[in-house]
């Protein structure tokens, strides 16, 4: 993927490549004295709350799935630094902030439809309710005549 290329997610979610800002910065964990002189990681920031390609209810939903990773401003931040290539880490990223995106354009689940139990039912649960009662109403102490 080149850095041209806009995202299509869905009818209603494209990310455009000027939406996103990359950053590479110092990766942590294993890679020895590498880590220290090396910026394999990378920092993707995709403006979320001005972008153009995403209707206003995926806008909200990203920002509400990218929970911590979004600012105050709306911008979702992701850090990628699990491989030990930069063009790994990018994709890697990019992946991640694709699937996070495609989850917001999910259409919403239909409405749930209120059921009643049946009259049966009720007269069972009440019955067995009952039944417990007196089952513990008998485990009371035992008075002498």
């Amino acid at each position: 993927m080149s850095a041209d290329d806009k995202i299509i997610i869905a009818d209603d979610a494209v990310i455009h490549p000027g939406d996103l800002h990359e950053d590479f910065i110092r990766s942590s964990g294993p890679g020895g004295q590498n880590v220290n002189k090396v910026a394999t990681a990378v920092q993707l920031r995709f403006d979320a709350a001005n972008a153009p390609g995403l209707t206003k209810r995926v806008r909200e939903r990203t920002l509400k799935l990218a929970g911590q990773r979004a600012t105050k401003d709306g911008v979702v931040v992701i850090e990628a630094g699990r491989f030990r290539t930069q063009e790994q880490n990018r994709a890697d990223a990019r992946a991640r902030l694709t699937a996070l995106v495609a989850k917001a354009a999910e259409p919403p689940p239909p409405p749930r439809k209120k059921t009643r139990p049946s009259k049966g039912a009720v007269e069972r649960r009440l019955k067995t309710k009952a039944g417990r009662s007196t089952v513990k109403k008998l485990r009371g102490r035992v008075e002498n005549d």
